[in-house]
């Protein structure tokens, strides 16, 4: 399957950011755009764009042939933040219909408020379109109406493309595809295998880990709170939190107040091989978040064979079944303490019984996989691209 001679619109929410002349996002999503890029001679990309230095966790697209179309950055849940998203909303709109006219085929990526446009828009514009709906298919308490909104168009007849989405639900139209995805190619595969292998090395602690955006979504006070928890115990724990956002300053207090600083590290945002050495160090894996649609944290430490624990949504339960992991409930600082603490009283025999099946399962899926299974999806879809 050779490369499309057409120009891609990718419309999605990503900040990005323009730096010395190069393209930098978040580096999961950068890996998979880069996937992307070599399936078209050119990417036009309509997101925020920012002028500034990208945040450590943040990588740079490898290709030349990647362009942003700046869009204005809004979002919030204040009244003043809704106000200015509605004042905004003709611009968008203008300035996605000039984006898509220029493009052979589009790629929208939801859910986000920029990716409910693109859905809005795109049929008008393109015959060749796919969507990825990269939250929790199936819903949530408490989840936004634009979500709702955007799950109820991709499903409906006025998405004419096909929707990738995590998990297989029933009664879903043919178009909507179960697909699973990887930010580790075939050589952090092989690193994942060589650490899952290895017998974990005695250390004088149990070393915990969080990954993810610190904002009050994903949890990481719950992480704090189970390892406190844990220390007041007697087990001497440590966690280590890979992320950066808006908690920081509130979780810094909380590490202080509680006397932790020698015990929780706040890591920052990580560029990606520096997680993948705390996937090797770590002993156990914490997700705490309130949703998920397929927690790619959870793959990535389970090929490094790092058992989980994590709320029992979106696809947590099924990723962890068969003794990968364990999941709790929602918000349970309690309960995700006293999951850790199974894990670290279990026998040597059925800690290493868990590590290989959480291996097994992990490394079940490369980055050159999933681009493969993209290219069948579309040319299934569109015929030859």
């Amino acid at each position: 399957m050779s490369e499309s001679s057409g120009r891609l619109l990718v419309i999605t929410h990503v900040v990005h950011y323009r730096h010395r002349g190069a393209l930098y996002a978040y580096s999961p999503y950068v890996i998979e755009l880069n996937l992307w890029s070599r399936m078209f001679t050119g990417i036009t990309i309509a997101a925020p764009c920012r002028d500034a230095e990208p945040p450590p966790d943040c990588i740079r697209f490898e290709r030349a042939s990647m362009a942003v179309h700046p869009l204005i950055e809004a979002g919030g849940r204040s009244l003043w933040a809704k106000l200015k998203q509605a004042a905004l909303l003709p611009w968008q709109i203008a300035r996605l219909i000039r984006a898509l006219r220029g493009c052979d085929a589009v790629h929208v990526r939801c859910p986000g408020n920029i990716g409910l446009l693109g859905v809005a828009l795109a049929p008008v514009f393109s015959r060749r379109m796919i969507a990825k709906y990269a939250g929790q298919w199936n819903g949530y308490p408490g989840e936004p109406w634009s979500c709702r909104l955007q799950r109820w168009l991709l499903s409906s007849r006025w998405w004419r493309g096909p929707v990738t989405v995590y998990g297989q639900w029933p009664d879903q139209p043919a178009h909507v595809i179960p697909f699973f995805n990887s930010a580790l190619t075939r050589d952090h595969m092989d690193r994942a295998r060589r650490a899952a292998g290895r017998a974990p090395a005695p250390a004088a602690a149990w070393r915990m880990l969080f990954v993810g955006r610190l904002s009050a979504a994903k949890g990481a006070d719950i992480a704090i709170g189970a390892c406190a928890r844990l220390a007041s115990e007697g087990f001497n724990v440590e966690l280590d939190l890979a992320g950066e956002g808006p908690e920081r300053e509130r979780l810094e207090r909380m590490i202080e107040s509680g006397g932790l600083a020698g015990r929780v590290r706040l890591r920052g945002g990580c560029p990606f091989e520096q997680v993948l050495g705390l996937y090797e160090s770590a002993d156990v894996l914490v997700l705490p978040s309130e949703t998920e649609g397929w927690p790619k944290v959870l793959a990535e430490a389970m090929a490094f064979g790092v058992p989980c624990v994590a709320t029992g949504r979106g696809l947590n339960a099924w990723m962890l079944g068969e003794g990968r992991g364990l999941t709790v409930p929602n918000r349970d600082a309690g309960a995700f303490a006293a999951a850790v603490r199974e894990l670290i009283e279990e026998s040597d025999v059925s800690r290493q019984r868990r590590r290989q099946a959480c291996a097994t399962w992990g490394q079940r899926h490369s980055l050159e996989e999933v681009e493969q299974g993209l290219r069948r999806i579309m040319e299934s879809a569109w015929g030859s691209f």
